[in-house]
């Protein structure tokens, strides 16, 4: 299936029903009074995470969505029925704004999780709420109100714990498949990868993480060259990012300190934050090298680009070094993850003692 990560889509709620103007006939009672009902209220619309969606291509096929109204009152103040709310299922990780302001209206992280997009609009009253000592027959009764039309932008940011970065033909591809079970389209042209891969990578029994193998970015992704400036916005949600670097370039002048500096610079030009994630040098083609070489280049460009983080020399074709990097990767993440839970625990207290 093709990857949609963007949509554009229109809701529009439910107008709440008119308020009745009627008065009590029956025998024997004579001038009954006003019992005209209130229009009920009309329907809102949600949209709600669902994890077991990963696309939007479904809102390519259907761009409108509308609640339904609110009925209109009637007499013996009888009360109109509500609209009933119509709620949209959305990818987890999607994140909504307003199309015309560009304001960010929600973003739906956990699964179940609803965002109220547009409110259903409100019953009018019926003319039973206008009778006063001086109206005893009010033939008035007010209308309903219109719900809320808004139109959307969906942006789907996919949730994963690390990011592989890199230039096309990095060995990016074949690196998640070495470490999950995700099975990636892998071959010797550049853009193999024309959307996000997922890969679960089980590092014991109860240990496990998400990649996500991002399309390769080229200079100017940033600016919209190649396929990497769709996709960039995919590694904000990671913890940490591999920085895969291919140690025998397919083109002469690409060394590995310009690939890295390339790729920072778009970084950079992108989303400055990105820059301040942890980023780990992952040293890919090792097989291709002379046993040890691949270790010297390593020391080499940790000495000349005073690289502060880990560097792992890999071969993702023949699966070595890979353990190291995956234990590595998971004792950083559980950290980050326990450090996240402390930080909502106190946040939860905090919010209590205020309310007391």
């Amino acid at each position: 299936m093709k990857f949609v990560d963007e949509a554009r889509i229109q809701v529009f709620a439910g107008g709440g029903g008119n308020g009745c103007i009627s008065f009590r006939r029956e025998k024997f009672i004579p001038l009954g009074g006003p019992d005209g009902g209130d229009g009920g209220n009309g329907g809102s619309i949600y949209l709600v995470a669902d994890e077991g969606l990963n696309t939007l291509v479904d809102f390519r096929h259907q761009r409108h969505f509308r609640a339904e109204r609110g009925e209109n009152g009637m007499s013996r103040q009888c009360y109109g029925r509500g609209g009933d709310h119509l709620r949209v299922r959305v990818p987890v990780g999607t994140v909504v704004s307003d199309a015309n302001t560009d304001e960010i209206i929600g973003d739906l992280t956990r699964d179940g999780e609803e965002l109220l997009v547009a409110q259903g609009g409100h019953g009018g009253k019926g003319n039973i709420h206008f009778k006063s000592s001086v109206n005893r027959s009010p033939r008035k009764a007010s209308p309903g109100t219109a719900g809320d039309a808004r139109d959307l932008n969906l942006e789907l940011k996919v949730l994963a714990d690390v990011g592989l970065l890199g230039f096309p033909n990095a060995g990016k591809s074949t690196l998640i498949r070495s470490v999950s079970a995700a099975t990636p389209k892998v071959a010797d042209y550049p853009f193999t990868t024309l959307h996000p891969n997922l890969g679960v990578v089980r590092a014991s029994a109860d240990h496990s993480f998400v990649v996500a193998d991002i399309p390769g970015l080229i200079e100017g992704a940033a600016d919209g060259a190649g396929l990497g400036v769709q996709f960039l916005k995919h590694l904000q949600r990671t913890r940490l990012l591999w920085h895969v670097i291919d140690l025998l370039p397919s083109e002469i002048d690409l060394t590995v300190t310009r690939q890295l500096r390339a790729i920072e610079r778009e970084l950079k030009r992108f989303d400055p934050a990105l820059m301040e994630k942890p980023r780990w040098l992952v040293l890919n083609k090792s097989d291709l090298l002379q046993p040890g070489e691949a270790e010297v280049m390593a020391m080499k460009l940790k000495r000349n680009l005073r690289w502060k983080g880990p560097i792992y020399v890999i071969s993702a074709a023949e699966r070595r070094g890979l353990q190291p990097l995956i234990h590595a990767t998971m004792a950083a993440i559980d950290a980050t993850r326990r450090a996240q839970k402390d930080l909502d625990t106190d946040d939860e207290n905090s919010t209590e003692l205020a309310v007391e």
